[in-house]
């Protein structure tokens, strides 16, 4: 097979030595579902000999994808509830999401938009898509930042990034402008100085956030694209998602925020697991998550501390999973109180 291309198939898998051959079937019927890549540089990172690798389980499809539970949904987080215009997403009043593109350099088994991304996907916005999503945004003065996310923003060529970032210039109440990637970890010799240039085009601050779980992400490579960013003037700050079997432990997840903070990366956000379908394998409760969050303080410095949130299924938005925002039924649920004062059920009844 050829090691310098991503890994997307089922047979693939097997003749990389990352699935048995008795696997192929069930995988394939993943596959169907499902979009998969696996890029070189996360292939490499992958332990061949340890059937419980933390890198592997987050990109190897897993016959457990194809279990679906009821509280699952194909838009946990409510997207579509909030967009106004093909691209755009505005939930919060001061800022809004751009999804220009809905592939991915590689692809999360736990995505919470994996029904929405691929192949089989949303695909690329149109010209004239984009075209009334940059009109949306100069049409509401009220946006203050604008998210690159999707897909994956930095698969873009720097020529379609600079275009976009050229758009957004002339709109003077949109002061940030924020990408979130995988690419640096996954792909970092994508992050040239053709990409950093273009990330650079609408004059605005700029912000990347980068996505990582363990901390064998962040390799020597992925800290040099990293500093390519941030040595031009690019904030970097990190996120993450708790996920079984992958951080769900102290030392992990310490080392993990470590490596961000060595790396000039403030760590920002840890995601507890969406409501994806096909993702139960991954999520712990929301007990075993605070406890991991709350052991790490005093073991680590307060800049290696994320803040622990849960985006409300349906498009509520994000809470901070504390005991001001949380609270237990005794039954296994919670009531759960969004950015608006108004209370929720999690998981949603069904």
């Amino acid at each position: 097979m050829n090691v310098h291309r991503p890994i997307k198939t089922a047979g693939e898998l097997v003749d990389a030595g990352l699935i048995e051959p008795s696997q192929q079937t069930v995988v394939s019927q993943v596959a169907e579902r499902y979009a998969v890549a696996i890029s070189p540089a996360i292939a490499k990172l992958i332990d061949r000999n340890d059937p419980n690798d933390p890198i592997a389980r987050q990109f190897v499809p897993d016959a457990a994808e194809l279990t679906l539970l009821p509280e699952e949904r194909e838009d946990p987080i409510g997207d579509k509830a909030h967009s106004p215009v093909a691209g755009i997403v505005h939930r919060y009043p001061d800022r809004v999401l751009l999804k220009a593109v809905h592939v991915c350099p590689v692809y999360c088994r736990f995505c919470f938009r994996r029904e929405m991304v691929g192949p089989q996907g949303l695909g690329t916005l149109t010209p004239a898509e984009l075209d009334a999503a940059i009109a949306y945004i100069a049409e509401h003065d009220e946006i203050w930042e604008v998210i690159l996310t999707g897909g994956d923003p930095l698969v873009l060529s720097p020529r379609r990034l600079t275009e976009i970032m050229e758009r957004l210039k002339p709109i003077a109440h949109v002061k940030i402008v924020r990408f979130h990637t995988r690419v640096p970890v996954v792909e970092p010799e994508r992050i040239n100085a053709d990409l950093v240039s273009a990330l650079k085009a609408s004059g605005k601050a700029t912000y990347v956030a980068l996505h990582a779980n363990h901390p064998r992400e962040l390799t020597q490579e992925a800290r040099d694209a990293s500093a390519r960013l941030i040595d031009a003037g690019v904030v970097m700050v990190s996120q993450s998602v708790l996920l079984k079997g992958v951080n769900d432990d102290a030392d992990v997840l310490a080392a993990l925020m470590r490596a961000f903070v060595e790396t000039r990366i403030k760590p920002y956000y840890l995601h507890h697991p969406d409501l994806a379908p096909g993702t139960s394998h991954f999520r712990l409760s929301i007990e075993e998550g605070q406890a991991l969050v709350a052991s790490l303080r005093g073991r680590v410095s307060g800049l290696c501390q994320p803040t622990y949130i849960l985006d409300i299924p349906g498009g509520h938005g994000k809470t901070v999973i504390s005991a001001a925002s949380i609270a237990a039924d005794g039954g296994g649920c919670y009531t759960v109180t969004d950015f608006r004062g108004k209370e929720h059920a999690y998981p949603p009844k069904i």
